[in-house]
């Protein structure tokens, strides 16, 4: 009996070597070739990644430009709108002073009485120093809103520029994300 146990064991002892040696054998070789595809793909994912985070450093950076362009554009917007205002209440109060002044000589020429008369020839010389003083502003209103309009004109030109660098940041974003 003893000899029908160890000739069953050794029998499973050698099957159990044999069995275990392929096993030892069958170490995979070193695939080179996947190593090197993967190494590749790593690279070029880290590679794509920079690219990304250095695209969307650029577009903060115009958008940030464009913000700031958009507050002076805003600026200048005011600027004119008070500008254009301050022009027209000069313009009409120029040509309501105009149309006193001839009102009132128009009185004059027909009036008898000499304190009407008086009383004209007396107002007539302050609303000309009143159409003066208006003429005068509407003048320098006139240079402020020319002013006031090159500046809005020039912010708007930032904010166009800002608007083609987004346009062009968009169209080489869509060409990456389509690759």
């Amino acid at each position: 009996m003893h000899r029908a146990s160890f000739f069953a064991l050794t029998a499973l002892a050698t099957a159990a070597l044999a069995s275990a040696r392929p096993a030892f054998a069958q170490t995979a070789p070193p695939d080179s070739q996947l190593t090197q595809a993967l190494l590749t793909e790593i690279r070029q994912l880290r590679q794509d990644l920079q690219t990304t985070a250095i695209t969307i450093q650029r577009v903060q950076i115009v958008m940030y430009r464009l913000q700031a362009a958009a507050t002076l554009m805003s600026r200048a917007t005011q600027r004119l709108d008070d500008a254009r205002a301050k022009c027209s209440q000069a313009q009409s109060q120029r040509k309501m002073m105009a149309t006193q002044i001839e009102q009132s000589e128009e009185k004059l020429r027909n009036t008898q009485t000499p304190p009407e008369r008086k009383g004209l020839e007396d107002m007539i010389p302050r609303l000309k120093a009143n159409l003066d003083m208006w003429t005068n502003e509407e003048q320098q209103c006139q240079s402020k809103q020319a002013d006031a309009e090159a500046q809005f004109r020039s912010e708007q030109a930032r904010v166009n520029e800002m608007q083609d660098q987004l346009d062009k940041l968009d169209r080489a974003l869509d060409s990456y994300g389509r690759k």
